[in-house]
């Protein structure tokens, strides 16, 4: 396939991997999360105080497998970028922004095959890099082609195995609930809302929770009275599991559970 060729080593390297297995049958999500963890593990670097790994993941998928995807691709994306946060966070890996995942369709394979292209990428509007940061360099490196060992036709994986067992986020508040189903959720006063707060003092467009890689934050929209987390008066904040939300004269409950 023409995107696995070699060209010169760098630091910022491009690796690709080309899987496939006996029975010619669709790609399964399960399957690309745990290869696209194994390529960051695979790939680490090892600076002065810290272990970097690849930011960026090009998943090359067969024209078949690809068309599987459409009608809930960018939900999948979305839904690996966070698994590479969750995943980097455990092993307590650096990365230079948030794992962005990159899907791209390859005439050159069967279906059932896939690739994964990774590399370390500086963010836009940085304006120097860390002391121990590894250097990142305009081409890519080496690329690397591998087959891993076939398993039997049998054996499965299921998606709690590889620990990636979806968590149950919601936001609480007198009278209502809402289950966190969206990367962003906007909370005020008006209809066109996510979260529609029956509360005089609250602003039409109060404030906003959003999903950052692994993370989750409430972001006040330039609100007339502020938003408070646990008593803190805050423009943006980090949100643990049990935090309290005052928005006006409601108090919402941010809740973060793994089954």
């Amino acid at each position: 396939m023409t995107v696995l060729r070699s060209i010169e080593q760098k630091i910022e390297s491009l690796f690709e991997g080309v899987f496939s297995r006996a029975f010619r049958t669709h790609v399964q999500p399960v399957e690309l999360a745990r290869k696209l963890a194994k390529e960051m593990d695979d790939h680490r670097v090892v600076s002065v105080s810290r272990v970097y790994v690849p930011n960026e993941y090009g998943v090359y998928l067969s024209p078949q497998d690809r068309a599987q995807f459409a009608s809930y691709e960018r939900s999948l994306v979305e839904e690996l970028q966070t698994y590479l946060s969750e995943h980097a966070r455990r092993e307590g890996y650096a990365l230079l922004s948030t794992p962005r995942v990159l899907f791209e369709s390859d005439d050159d394979l069967d279906l059932g095959e896939f690739g994964i292209a990774t590399r370390m990428a500086q963010p836009e509007r940085r304006q120097a890099p860390e002391p121990d940061e590894p250097p990142v360099e305009p081409e890519a490196g080496q690329t690397m082609i591998y087959r891993p060992r076939q398993l039997p036709p049998t054996q499965q994986v299921t998606p709690e195995e590889l620990g990636i067992e979806r968590e149950h986020v919601v936001l609480a508040w007198d009278g209502g609930q809402r289950d966190v189903d969206r990367r962003r959720l906007v909370i005020g006063r008006s209809r066109e809302c996510d979260i529609q707060l029956a509360d005089p003092n609250v602003s039409r467009r109060h404030a906003e929770l959003r999903q950052e890689g692994a993370s989750y934050w409430i972001v006040d929209l330039d609100s007339t009275n502020g938003l408070e987390v646990n008593g803190r008066r805050l423009k943006r904040s980090k949100l643990e599991n049990g935090d309290r939300i005052t928005i006006g004269e409601t108090e919402l409950t941010f809740r973060r559970e793994v089954p």
